[in-house]
């Protein structure tokens, strides 16, 4: 049975969210003739720029917006994860995530759900009556969920990411074209199963968004080289939106968010070559490249994207600093980091939080001690080994931001300024007259 088909009085209201990964609300507000469909969206309901998580890294974000939790519940906090006691480090999939997802609450109450895109989903859901898994998927064939909707998607040569290599390219002239046609067969897959699936929950993400910001979003705010280009790619996306939007029944309400903001990026940051330098990690002799060659010496180390752990005994492997100094180490730490000037001068860091103020859940063990939030233009890496230096330049010129994600709903009177993810999810279900206790979300029903 197709979607105009049913009837709303016996289905009930239905939902059609649309990631757009990475995009700002200030973007979209700047640009009303780039945007014109999502703009004639926001101004018939409601818009307004949200904020992010902490950190605001895409791995940890859609976990967050797919179950209105945090990542102390949904154990997620970047995109790796090392295991306590060990020096072994870990992907989160889809199985990493230890809370319910939106669409497991639209299944549990007998209702459909396709879910398309979506980062941090592989392997694809049985479950669900549809799922094509995003970000971080082996393949599109071991990614799709049922066997149809995998024939599907192979057929139209269905792509789960963009070639991001090609950003690394001086000339972005195949960066683009790979782009846009990345972001054209993910929305003729949105557009033949939201028109001819039956389902109550439509979740699909355009995750194009994210790369082509990362490597052209410079370009855009310092009206650069790919300027132009940069501007067309997202009036192309506009278009996609709005013909997604004319397929809707009238019982549907339109979701479109991304998960986090966007900036221009103007030096990379080195975290543990930084913490070397100040003497609080050193490298086992001859071995450089990873968590493993840490020295037992050294005081703490960071992963991505602004994460950093205390090397403390009896948590990690190799523990140094007791217990009964955490505390004070902790402290210092934050105290050091933000005091560091950039090149140029300037605080690099804009705030430093510790974890038990921004996380909260049964997945704590794993959380960082600390995390780093950058001013504009700082983007915080953390590879390990010794750096030429603290500072540097990358490929990439745009960087993820805590503000500014944004969210429009197409029903008025909808107050979102102010916001977060995590009134996404409690969101959908009061939009689909789900019943759910809202004690167990970190976040709260917008209508």
């Amino acid at each position: 049975m197709g979607l105009f088909d049913r009837l709303r009085k016996e289905d009930g209201p239905r939902v059609a969210f649309i990631g757009i990964d990475g995009v700002p609300h200030s973007l979209i507000a700047e640009n009303p003739d780039v945007f014109e469909n999502i703009t004639a969206i926001a101004e018939q309901g409601s818009s307004g720029a949200i904020r992010s998580i902490i950190p605001p890294e895409s791995s940890a974000c859609w976990p967050s917006i797919t179950t209105g939790k945090n990542p102390g519940s949904t154990g997620v906090y970047g995109f790796q994860e090392r295991k306590i006691g060990s020096h072994e480090m870990y992907i989160p999939m889809g199985k990493n995530v230890k809370s319910k997802r939106i669409w497991e609450w639209v299944t549990e109450t007998g209702k459909k759900a396709t879910v398309m895109n979506v980062p941090v989903t592989y392997p694809p859901e049985k479950r669900t009556q549809r799922m094509v898994s995003g970000f971080l998927s082996t393949s599109v064939e071991s990614a799709a969920n049922p066997q149809e909707l995998k024939e599907y998607l192979m057929s139209i040569g269905y792509r789960i990411d963009v070639d991001s290599k090609l950003g690394h390219e001086e000339d972005k002239t195949a960066f683009l074209q790979d782009a846009l046609f990345t972001l054209k067969k993910r929305f003729e897959s949105f557009e033949h199963f939201i028109e001819k699936d039956d389902w109550d929950l439509f979740f699909g993400v355009f995750m194009t968004t994210d790369r082509v910001n990362h490597f052209l979003y410079g370009d855009y705010q310092q009206k650069g080289r790919y300027f132009k280009e940069f501007l067309e790619f997202y009036r192309v996306l506009d278009g996609y939106i709005g013909q997604l939007k004319e397929l809707l029944a009238e019982d549907t309400t339109m979701i479109i968010a991304s998960d986090h903001g966007f900036t221009e990026l103007k030096y990379e940051f080195h975290a543990n070559e930084w913490l070397r330098r100040a003497g609080w990690i050193d490298y086992r002799k001859n071995r450089k490249n990873g968590l493993e060659d840490v020295s037992s010496e050294s005081m703490g180390y960071s992963l991505i994207p602004g994460r950093f752990y205390i090397n403390l005994e009896n948590r990690e492997l190799d523990g140094k600093v007791k217990l009964e100094d955490y505390e004070n180490v902790r402290e210092e730490l934050k105290e050091m980091l933000l005091g560091i000037e950039g090149p140029e001068g300037g605080k690099v860091m804009k705030s430093v939080e510790v974890n038990e103020d921004i996380f909260e859940g049964d997945q704590m063990e794993i959380a960082p001690d600390l995390v780093a939030l950058p001013n504009d233009g700082f983007d915080l890496k953390a590879g390990f080994g010794e750096k030429k230096d603290v500072f540097g330049k990358g490929p990439r010129n745009g960087m993820h931001t805590f503000e500014n994600a944004s969210l429009i709903i197409d029903r008025p009177g909808v107050s979102i300024e102010g916001s977060n993810l995590y009134n996404i999810t409690p969101t959908i279900l009061t939009l689909m007259n789900i019943k759910y206790d809202p004690s167990v979300f970190d976040g709260e029903s917008l209508i």
